[in-house]
């Protein structure tokens, strides 16, 4: 039986299957092994934050920080690399640890003073940014041999097509991430924050440890999703990032997650990622102004927000 809760996702997912049929017939070349492909390279640096941003969501927060945290992370590796001369096994394990405490310190203000997390948050945004012109105040390119051999690194699947370290990486946190979500305790323990915080806490579940878990765990997906701008680019620069919080949260909602938390799918985050990545893909086909993407991504963030609401209310009125 369908439960309503679902419904989202599976609205996902049809948008999805509509999208590939639209492109297929609009394109002949789109639904190709490379094209898919480049599409998920493309994106793994958004899908990781997006992945990342799911947890905070679904624990009921938001982490407006991450876009800067990543802009953040790319200069700090840059850095590391090319201006410090460290070793990839040392600097990507350094601003990952960094990306990680940031997210844990915001955590534990929203957590300790109880105040809202699109606040605190707000705050590290505008505080990562303002760090990352601290760091090296412009873009600096990265020549290190080893960082690039593996940045460079490709297996050939699918008809030749080539799926990079980037996409690799993309693919085996979003499969992690569906094992913690669904298989842990603190997975259950992010579902039942956000689906009530009393009631968490009453349950006697560790709600702080949790929170701060949750922005953690966020902070870290936004420093690897830096590090893998990096493999893409193989160069760092500050000035990137900001506006992509926006991005995550809308491949967040239109995978089917609730922002008023408790409900929603890592699976369905990856589903919205790959929306996201079809409409550009396709408006790059079409030859169109790279704006239409963010025309059609918020045409349908609406229509996901305004289902939502229809499937909540829906949901209210079984219950009263």
């Amino acid at each position: 039986m369908l439960q309503r809760k679902n419904i989202p996702l599976l609205a996902t997912f049809a948008v999805l299957a509509l999208l590939l049929v639209a492109a297929s017939v609009l394109f002949d070349r789109f639904l190709t092994p490379l094209n898919f492909a480049n599409i998920l390279r493309g994106n793994a640096a958004l899908g990781v934050i997006a992945v990342g941003m799911t947890f905070v969501i679904l624990s009921g927060g938001i982490d407006l920080s991450v876009g800067t945290v990543m802009g953040f992370s790319t200069i700090l590796l840059a850095r590391l690399l090319a201006v410090e001369g460290l070793s990839p096994l040392v600097a990507v394990p350094m601003v990952l640890s960094v990306g990680c405490g940031f997210g844990a310190l915001l955590g534990g203000i929203i957590q300790v003073y109880k105040l809202p997390p699109f606040l605190v948050t707000l705050s590290g945004m505008f505080l990562a940014k303002g760090l990352a012109f601290v760091v090296l105040p412009q873009s600096q390119d990265i020549d290190h041999a080893g960082f690039r051999a593996f940045a460079q690194f490709k297996l050939k699947l699918f008809g030749n097509a080539p799926i990079t370290s980037a996409t690799l990486v993309f693919l085996a946190l979003v499969l992690i991430a569906l094992y913690l979500a669904h298989c842990t305790r603190f997975g259950r323990n992010v579902y039942a924050l956000g689906g009530s915080e009393s009631s968490a806490t009453l349950m006697g579940l560790p709600v702080g440890k949790t929170k701060v878990t949750v922005y953690a765990l966020s902070g870290f997906c936004a420093a690897l999703g830096g590090v893998l701008w990096v493999m893409n680019s193989t160069s760092g620069n500050p000035a990137i990032g900001l506006g992509t919080e926006l991005d995550a949260i809308a491949c967040v909602v239109i995978g089917g997650t609730l922002l008023t938390g408790g409900v929603g799918q890592i699976i369905g985050t990856f589903a919205g990622v790959l929306v996201f990545g079809t409409i550009e893909s396709m408006i790059r086909f079409k030859g169109l102004e790279s704006s239409r993407t963010r025309i059609a991504l918020g045409l349908l963030l609406l229509a996901f927000i305004v289902l939502q609401k229809i499937v909540v209310r829906s949901a209210d009125r079984k219950l009263s």
